[in-house]
Parts: structure tokens; C-alpha cells; sequence
């Protein structure tokens, strides 16, 4: 595990240089608050919005006060994360849900670092673990080792259940970053609700074995989820063409859902370096919230 630490470490501080070389002048956050905090209250001047004033301040007959707010620099930070056997495909040790748990290791030393509470919600077709969010570097390597040494109790997916469990555990408006390879249906309702109601961020992870068969002819394939054998065509021109356009049309199913939705979706390949691409969606998420 020291070697994972100091692995996920590395990355942490990649990524806040980073954001904080973007960001020069302003708060450096990887993490900037999803919301508002009162700060004070100031004589009400023309063009303030009505609904700011403070009612109780300003019947004490000095004049019409205005509320203030800032920004909240802390903020609960929820990971809704897959752990079931659809992700467990590619290069031993490089699989999707290797990257998956490094992703959420990554942001959960991110978040802590700036005190917020972290929390996660692990998934198959069930709940498969909870970890309450709480801040502190202590709990973020709780967190870490608890993900890692995972041994999810079911095989299959229900990614409309977790959505659903995720939204009735976190009460408070959060940033909600849900991590999983979207090989499910029917979850889209609730992923809609969930971006309504907190601050969401998808990270789509896939893998090129997924499309990219070598043509080998007719090979035996092994479903981890339904647990059984199936035959495909790998020289098949049609059998690859429908494959390739499950997975590519499932991914541009999900991005205009979340763009729709006014969610930041990010998709991720196990084959690639993921740290610039966590660090582009920070910097633009900071500028949208300057």
C-alpha cells in the first residue's frame, strides 16, 4: 500500500500545481465550493437583488440592509464508484477499475487537503460499501485501503439503484462524482435528478479491448457478470461494427445527456495518462465558477 500512496501522492500534487499556476491570484483549489456561505450584511444600494434583504437587520430602523455571501471553500465531496466485474477488463494491474479507485484515491487526497469531507459509495447491483464522508488525511487513506481491498459480494451492475442510494444518503448539496464504465441501462432518470440536485461530475472510464478485437475468428468470451461462456465472431465485420458502435454510441448517449444537464462528463481510456485530463476539467470548472 506505500507504493499506491506515494503513487496516488504524486499525481495529488501534479494536479494541484497545476490548477494553482492556472489559477494565480485566486483561492487555489482543485475543489472550488458549489455553493454560498453568509459573510455579512452592507447597506442595500440600487440594483441589489431584493431577495438578499435582511429583514430582521433592517427593522431595527437604520436604513435597508443586504445580505453577503461568499463562497464555500469547504464542501462535502461524495465519490459513487463501480466495483462490479464489467470493470474488470484490460491489462492486469491497468484494468478499468484500477483506474477507477486510483481516480478516486487521486481526489480524495485533493479534497481532504483542502478540508473537505470525502466519502464514497461503492456499487455493484447492490450497496456494496459506505464510507461516511469525514475530512483529514487519516480518513482519505482509510478510504484508499478500504476501496482497495474490496471484495465486492456480487458480480453485477444496478447503476440506477446506486444513483438512487447515493441521493437518499447525501442530503446536503455536494459534489457528487460518480466513477464507472456506464455498462447499464436505465439509469438516466436518476443521473438527471442527482445533477439537479448537487454538483455532478461523470467520469466514464472504458477500454479499447472492449471494441478492438483482434480477428482471430470465432473465440470463446467470458461474461464476469452473467458468469458464462460466449462465442463471437471476431472476424465478423458486422459482429465488430455493432460492438464498436454499442460502446461509441453509449459514450455519446451519456455526454449529450450531461451536457444537457449541466454536468461536467469526462471520459477516460485505461490506455492513456489521466492525470492532464482530471486537471483540464478542474481548471475549466474553476473558470466557469471565477
Amino acid at each position: 500500500m506505500k507504493e499506491l500512496f506515494n503513487k496516488l501522492r504524486n499525481y495529488e500534487i501534479r494536479i494541484r500545481k497545476a490548477i494553482n499556476s492556472q489559477m494565480q491570484g485566486d483561492f487555489h483549489s482543485v475543489f472550488k465550493g458549489s455553493g454560498l456561505e453568509f459573510d455579512d450584511v452592507r447597506s442595500y444600494q440600487y440594483g441589489d437583488d431584493v431577495r438578499h434583504i435582511d429583514w430582521n437587520v433592517s427593522a431595527k430602523g437604520h436604513g435597508t440592509f443586504i445580505k453577503t455571501f461568499k463562497e464555500e471553500k469547504e464542501q462535502n465531496i461524495f465519490f459513487v464508484l463501480d466495483v462490479s466485474a464489467s470493470q474488470e477488463i484490460g491489462k492486469p494491474g491497468n484494468q478499468k477499475i484500477d483506474i477507477a479507485k486510483e481516480i478516486c484515491g487521486v481526489l480524495s487526497l485533493a479534497g481532504v487537503k483542502e478540508a473537505s469531507s470525502v466519502g464514497v459509495l461503492c456499487f455493484s447491483d447492490d450497496k456494496e460499501k459506505y464510507i461516511k464522508p469525514e475530512k483529514g488525511l487519516k480518513h482519505a487513506y482509510k478510504l484508499i485501503t478500504t476501496i482497495y481491498k474490496l471484495n465486492p459480494q456480487s458480480l453485477k451492475t444496478n447503476l440506477n439503484k446506486a444513483l438512487m442510494l447515493a441521493m437518499s444518503i447525501v442530503k446536503r448539496k455536494s459534489l457528487i462524482i460518480v466513477i464507472s464504465d456506464f455498462v447499464d441501462t436505465d439509469y438516466e432518470r436518476n443521473l438527471k435528478a442527482m445533477g439537479r440536485k448537487h454538483d455532478l461530475v461523470v467520469i466514464h472510464i472504458s477500454d479499447q479491448r472492449e471494441t478492438a478485437f483482434p480477428q482471430l475468428g470465432i473465440v470463446p468470451l467470458y461474461d464476469k457478470e452473467l458468469q458464462k461462456t460466449i462465442w463471437v465472431n471476431t472476424s465478423s465485420k458486422a459482429t465488430r461494427s455493432k460492438l464498436d458502435s454499442y460502446y461509441s454510441g453509449n459514450r455519446k448517449v451519456l455526454e449529450e445527456l450531461c451536457k444537457r444537464n449541466n454536468t461536467n462528463y469526462l471520459h477516460i481510456d485505461t490506455n492513456e495518462d489521466y492525470v492532464p485530463k482530471l486537471i483540464k476539467l478542474f481548471k475549466i470548472r474553476n473558470r466557469v465558477r471565477k
